[in-house]
């Protein structure tokens, strides 16, 4: 487990990489320890995570016979965990054959550290839904502005982990956004969360 400074050390990085400064990749641990310190992201991000569960939870379980608040959200969990995970697992077996073996440290430790903030981003459109449920207009355009710019900051992550130019990191980027929505509905699906 990382310490508070190793944590808020690799979070500054990639923020910093988000602003578009490469600089941010030196505040990275890149060392093997570093790679596996940085799934503790999907930590930092839990209670963040957790908000969205419950803000969620009430519609779903509305729309799912027989199911709890609690299972819903364990179910919202296993999809959330699972749609940051399995991606990355896809991008080691792809990375060698992309060309993109030796930058596959770099975008696993800026993108865990990266998606952690990017899920803080997204907290208010969270909150919107959680406080003031009967305010979907308000949530869904804070849903929608909150998606673009976080859309922005990883495509500026990623320019900066891959540091190959912005084609290859546009392709990159496409590539881990596919497989994260078909990683999302298969599990959404298996989970019996499937949208109706």
């Amino acid at each position: 487990m990382p310490s508070g400074a190793e944590i808020q050390k690799n979070l500054t990085g990639a923020w910093g990489m988000m602003m578009g400064k490469a600089d941010g990749l030196r505040l990275l641990d890149l060392s093997a320890d570093g790679f596996w310190n940085s799934f503790f992201a999907i930590v930092v991000a839990l209670p963040a995570l957790a908000l969205s569960w419950i803000s969620v939870a009430d519609d779903l379980t509305l729309n799912l016979v027989g199911v709890t608040k609690f299972s819903v959200i364990a179910r919202l969990a296993v999809v959330d965990v699972g749609t940051w995970v399995l991606p990355l697992v896809g991008l080691a077996l792809a990375a060698r054959p992309a060309g993109i073996a030796d930058r596959f440290v770099h975008y696993v430790v800026a993108s865990n550290w990266g998606s952690a903030i990017l899920l803080w981003l997204m907290l208010p459109a969270a909150l919107v839904r959680l406080l003031a449920p009967s305010a979907h207009q308000l949530a869904a355009l804070v849903t929608l502005l909150s998606y673009g710019l976080t859309l922005v900051l990883a495509w500026r992550l990623t320019n900066v982990a891959i540091g190959r130019g912005a084609a290859l990191a546009t392709s990159v980027f496409g590539g881990m956004f596919v497989a994260s929505l078909l990683v999302l509905y298969l599990l959404q699906h298996l989970v019996g969360l499937s949208p109706s």
